[in-house]
Parts: C-alpha cells; structure tokens; sequence
C-alpha cells in the first residue's frame, strides 16, 4: 500500500523525534521511519544512563564546523530554556553535574517517553523497524520505498545521524542521501574519542592504566587550537577521559599534544626552590602533586632515579623534569575509531543547506539535521542542543 504525508523523517533518534514531534504539531501529517527495533539508543546509554540533555551554558563557540556561523540561527531560535521548559511540562527531574551539564534525575528514559509523548501529540506514524530500498524525487513528492511499502512525502528529512558507535545501528545512510542528491560532504572522522599511539611508544606508560588526574591539554594554532581543562585517564592503549575526549575533535594527524599534568604548580621552580630546604628524595617530593604511581614511572621514563635527593639534583635536570610534566609533548597514531567515538565530525557541507530550515538549497524539500551535518558540539551536552534546535528549526519549516 502507497501511504502519502507530509512529511517522512528518517531517523527517530533525539533529532528526529524532536523533528517529527514540532511538524506534526503543526498539523503536517508526519511518518517517524528508522530500522532499528529499539527506540533512540544513542539517548538511553548517553551520560551513564542518565542522559546529558544539554548544557545550560550552550554558545556557537562550543561548536566545531568548516562553517562555524551556520549553526548560529537554529541554536538561538531555541535554547537550553526552551528545552528545560519542555521538560518542566512533563515533570522530569534533572540536575547540573559539572560545567553546566544537565542530566535527568532518574533516567535517560524519561526524555525518549517525553519525545514519544511530543510525537503522540502530533499525530506523528511510526515505521518501525523498517527499511528503506530508495529514495527518489519527482516533481513536488519524495517516493520512498520501504520493506513495508512505499510512501509519498512532500518534504523528507534525514536524520539518521553519523558514523558513531556502529554497535547501536550507525550506519552511513545520510552521506549516500547526500551523494545520490549531489551535496558536498565534510570527510567524516571519529569525534570526542580516545586517543592511542604505536605500541613501541607507549609501552612505558602501559603500568599507568586507570590513573587520572585534572590537566590541561591543547592541539593546533590559532584558530585550529584546541584547549581544555580537564580529567585525563591512561589507558592500556593511550589517553582517554574528558581531556581527550574534547582535545580529539581538534587533533589533526602527526600533530603533537601538549599536557600539562599539574596545571596549578611550575614543576621545575618549585623542585629548584625547595633544593635549600627539601630532605625528601625526587619521588617522595614528586608524589605531593602527582600519584605516587605515576610519579614512579615517570622518572623511570625520563632516566631519573627516584631515590634521588632533590638538593643534589642539579638545576638543569629538574628543569627538564619540570617541562616533561608542564609540557608533556606527545604525538598520537590515532583514536580508538567510531567504535567509542560519541559523535562524527564532518558530514553534509552546512554551504550546501539552509541555516535557517536545514534545507538542501538546490533539492527543494529534502532537509538534514542533527548529527548528519557538519556541526559537532563539545563533550557535555552541546551534541543534544544541537539536535533538538535543528529538529525544531526544520520542524517549523516544513
């Protein structure tokens, strides 16, 4: 059976929903298609499971685009307050963890039933698990057939989402979209993702898994630089951790990272200032700004003696210490892929749509939104925003 709407939005993650919800209260008659068999499990296992909805403190500058203005019109149309006002209707519960991250209270659940509920209210059908074979356009309507038949659409659109952990049904869909129609793409990459290096290399620092600790960590020059302050976790395999995770989006190959793994102390002046006093050897003095572990290996790393006396060091070594904990320079050889990435980077060219209705400018009708397009928010809630401001900014154009 042919069954023709409005619009079919591909796609019922957090943009989609939110997308398909905002048309069909609008009076639009909206079909919800995806081919998973269960419902927005990007939304159920994000933040822990407590889902991190948006961050208070949203700005285009949390942002990463070769476009960086395009985003600006959807997120100031609709804002962390809009979504929070959302949220006070249906009574959910959150709280702030850390730079204005916002969970819910309970559960990741609670949002995908409040979007369920916003579709319900729109009168919006599901297709659901369902296939998609094609999509073609003829004159005014988009003909898209389906492993449950075909469906005539006014408008389509695509929020199928990037390449991130494939385990939960990412799949390429939105860039052959994008091909089959002739819009440019921004090569896709794995975002917010750890980092590893060549086994010879990182071999040392293998002991050090599970250690954390705040530092400060950046990439790049001028306005490529990446900078940020925050947790760092060795792995077997690298570095992960917050840190990472926001320095990964900015890392270009063969690029080093400068960590500074005590950002509140000058290493080398406070070891060259307390060699009048200090009776304490260089991993006892060490291990007052570092875990004592990571203190150990570190001086291995760096061919110093633990047991050393630091009044007998001389200043030139602990110079050198000092910048080997204030600027630890190390080259990546990669990240740990989409397989644990948590975003994209890259996806459609934000030139080829409308900042205003995320419309393909040259494919009347067909729109792409959320994580599909060029637009990457930081780690904390900054991805959510922009999937529910370019759900509703392609919502209320349709």
């Amino acid at each position: 059976m042919t069954k023709q709407v409005d619009v079919a939005v591909i796609g019922a993650g957090a943009a989609g929903m939110m997308c398909a919800a905002v048309a069909g209260q609008r009076g639009k008659s909206v079909v919800l298609i995806d081919h998973a068999a269960k419902l927005a499990e990007k939304i159920r296992i994000s933040g822990g499971g407590r889902c991190n909805f948006t961050n208070i403190d949203a700005t285009p500058q949390n942002f990463l685009s070769q476009n960086p203005h395009f985003c600006k019109s959807a997120l100031s149309r609709y804002t962390p307050q809009d979504f929070l006002a959302l949220m006070k209707r249906y009574r959910i519960a959150y709280h702030e963890k850390h730079k204005g991250q916002l969970f819910c209270d309970d559960s990741a659940e609670d949002i995908i039933n409040m979007l369920k509920a916003e579709c319900a209210l729109g009168n919006v059908a599901w297709r659901m698990p369902c296939n998609i074979k094609s999509i073609n356009k003829s004159a005014d309507l988009f003909r898209i057939e389906t492993d449950a038949g075909e469906i005539l659409a006014g408008s389509v659109v695509i929020a199928t989402g990037g390449l991130s952990i494939p385990k939960i049904g990412a799949t390429d869909f939105a860039y052959r979209i994008a091909k089959q129609f002739d819009l440019k793409m921004v090569e896709p990459r794995p975002g917010l993702v750890p980092l590893t290096f060549d086994l010879a290399s990182w071999q040392p620092f293998v002991p050090l898994a599970g250690i954390a600790l705040p530092v400060e960590v950046e990439t790049g020059v001028k306005k490529a630089r990446g900078y940020f302050k925050e947790d760092l976790l060795f792995t077997h395999r690298g570095l992960s951790g917050p840190a990472i995770l926001q320095i990964s989006s900015f890392w270009e190959p063969g690029t080093p990272l400068i960590i500074n793994l005590v950002p509140e102390v000058d290493i080398a002046e406070a070891l060259i200032a307390g060699k009048s006093s200090s009776k304490k050897n260089l991993v006892n003095q060490l291990a007052q700004w570092l875990p004592s572990r990571l203190a150990d290996e570190w001086l291995v790393v760096n061919g110093l003696k633990g047991d050393a006396r630091v009044a007998d060091m001389q200043d030139k070594q602990l110079r050198q210490l000092g910048a080997a904990i204030n600027r630890w320079s190390i080259i990546p050889n990669g990240s740990e892929g989409y397989r644990k990435a948590e975003v994209t980077l890259g996806g459609i060219d934000t030139r080829e749509l409308s900042q205003q209705t995320m419309m393909a400018n040259k494919v009347p009708g067909l729109h792409f939104i959320g994580e599909s397009v060029d637009v990457t928010g930081w780690l904390g809630g900054y991805n959510f925003q922009w999937a529910w401001a370019s759900g509703v900014a392609a919502g209320q154009a349709i």
